[in-house]
This record gives structure tokens, C-alpha cells and sequence, in this order.
């Protein structure tokens, strides 16, 4: 494993333990060059997810993309990395699970959408303002005004 700091390839593992609910491998290791240290996950090889887009497209599923929609949606919010992670494995574990191979964008919008309406209602509505295109002020104030209906 290449150390992301120096690049050197050559690391010792300092501590292992399950992962995402025994589906992955957290592994805590240290570069023999510099000394910094760094985490990686280990996890099964499956038959790849392909993503069907709203033009009908389909395309390989990919977590960064959700990752990058969160970290947008929870700027400047008391929101951890852990949940984030939590939200990510909740996601993927979904569509794993699946014996479906196939998923719409739509569907892992409102997983993610479920998920982080849990933790912070805030970077809900941005998460939720972007992937939903409210096409107006008014289609957002439904939305809102939904919300505050159910507390």
C-alpha cells in the first residue's frame, strides 16, 4: 500500500478490526518511511453496481460521488466524518443487499436523502435542494413546510 503523505510502498499494520458491520476490514497503518499513518478498508470483490442515470444512461456506482454530495451538503454543519461514513456504508450496504445489480440515481438520492435527514436537517434541505432541482422558491418552501409539518 502507498503511503498517501510520501509515497513510499512499503507499511505495517498497527491494529485491524471489522468494518461496516463485518462487510470490510478496517486496517490502521503506519508508512516505514515517514511514519505517518493512514487507514484502509479491505472488502470482497462483488459483481460491479451500475448506476442508471435520469437520461437513462448507466453508469459504474461510485461512492465518491455521494461522498463529495455530502461533504457539499454538510459544509460548516456539526456533522462528523464517522456519520458521513455511516450514511456512505448505509447506502452501500442497501444496494449490495440488492440481488438487483441495477439502481436509479433516484433511489440512492433518497437513501442518502433518509439517512442525512436523520442526522442534520440543514444539510438535508441543501443535499435535497440540489438533487431534487426545485424549480422555484415555492417548490422549496412545500418541502420546508413538510418538514415542519412532522415535528
Amino acid at each position: 500500500m502507498k503511503c498517501p503523505f510520501c509515497g513510499h510502498d512499503e507499511d505495517r499494520v498497527i491494529d485491524s478490526r471489522p468494518a461496516e458491520d463485518g462487510a470490510a476490514i478496517r486496517r490502521r497503518r503506519e508508512c516505514i518511511q515517514c511514519g505517518s499513518r493512514f487507514t484502509t478498508y479491505e472488502k470482497i470483490e462483488s459483481l460491479p453496481l451500475l448506476v442508471i442515470k435520469k437520461d437513462g444512461n448507466r453508469e459504474p456506482f461510485d461512492t465518491d460521488k455521494i461522498l463529495n454530495g455530502l461533504l457539499k451538503a454538510c459544509e460548516k454543519r456539526p456533522v462528523s466524518n464517522d456519520q458521513l461514513m455511516e450514511i456512505l456504508s448505509y447506502v452501500e450496504g442497501h444496494i449490495q443487499g440488492s440481488a438487483n445489480r441495477e439502481i436509479s440515481s433516484g433511489e440512492i438520492g433518497e437513501l442518502v436523502m433518509a439517512k442525512l435527514k436523520e442526522i442534520d436537517e440543514v444539510a438535508y434541505v441543501r443535499f435535497a435542494s440540489v438533487y431534487r432541482q426545485f424549480k422555484d422558491v415555492h417548490s422549496f418552501m412545500e418541502e420546508l413546510n413538510e418538514m415542519l409539518s412532522k415535528k
